[in-house]
């Protein structure tokens, strides 16, 4: 289903050097994730770190009265599960997998020894960790005080950083869910990026066209946390940005397995 699948798929993992890389290679497992796959409610213990090749997970807040909000998204630039060596082992959010496709994962014990030893892996996760805090103070600035218009293109421009072609498979009700809006609110705001050609869509397919289109009508956050980063890990952040497949949206065969999400709801 997922053909050439390998640790160094994960940027973050693809950083180790060669010494810490082989010595966590054997410990190394490679699961398959299903769009719309709980991995780990709030408070529940977590038994492993997963690092995303092809899948996309995110970090969602629910509220008592259903509505929810995703505070952070995690996909081949990192780590899912840095409460295991932050020390708390539990998360406040829940986490589930976005986009369907493979992550390799690492157990807590074998994740724990790696700390112990003080390695390049341990360094690389702390700065992970930092990034990722700045991500989610962003997301919080970027949903209180900028525009939808902003807050949409901030989500496609994240997004199409993680997958291998500017084709996403999104529905216009699963955005809203995750920037915490209605439904119609999102399909406005998405009608009049088709209409600018900046990106064109139909039944849970998202075709970015004009990249700098986006990156002009963005609010300052992608940049921050984009800048960010790039400070934190640079290496992550060059392989992240080097050219990608072709795709387009009027040929379904451009689609890779990887891409394809269950969650296909009628807009």
């Amino acid at each position: 289903m997922y053909l050439n699948v390998r640790p160094e798929d994960n940027y973050l993992l693809a950083t180790l050097p060669t010494a810490d890389f082989d010595r966590v290679l054997p410990n190394l497992e490679l699961v398959t994730l299903e769009a719309g796959q709980v991995m780990a409610e709030p408070g529940q213990p977590i038994s492993y770190a997963y690092f995303p090749t092809t899948a996309i997970i995110s970090m969602i807040y629910m509220m008592e009265n259903g509505d929810s909000a995703e505070v952070a998204v995690v996909g081949r630039d990192g780590v899912v599960g840095i409460s295991l060596f932050l020390g708390g082992g539990k998360t406040s959010s829940s986490t589930v997998v976005q986009n369907a496709g493979q992550a390799y994962r690492l157990s807590s014990r074998n994740l724990a020894l790696e700390f112990d030893r003080h390695s390049a892996m341990m360094r690389t996760l702390l700065r992970f960790t930092q990034a990722t805090v700045a991500q989610m103070t962003q997301i919080a600035v970027c949903n209180l005080h900028h525009r939808l218009e902003q807050q949409l293109c901030r989500w496609l421009l994240v997004r199409v950083d993680l997958v291998p072609s500017e084709l996403l498979t999104i529905t216009h009700e699963l955005i809203g869910k995750m920037l915490g809006v209605r439904r119609e609110g999102v399909s406005i705001e998405a009608s009049k990026l088709q209409a600018g050609g900046l990106i064109r869509y139909k039944r849970g397919l998202v075709q970015v066209v004009d990249r700098a289109g986006l990156e002009r009508l963005v609010c300052e956050c992608f940049g921050a946390v984009k800048d960010e980063y790039a400070r934190l890990l640079p290496r992550i952040t060059n392989d992240m940005h080097k050219p990608k497949h072709p795709s387009n949206l009027n040929s379904t065969t451009s689609i890779t397995t990887a891409e394809i999400n269950p969650l296909n709801l009628e807009q």
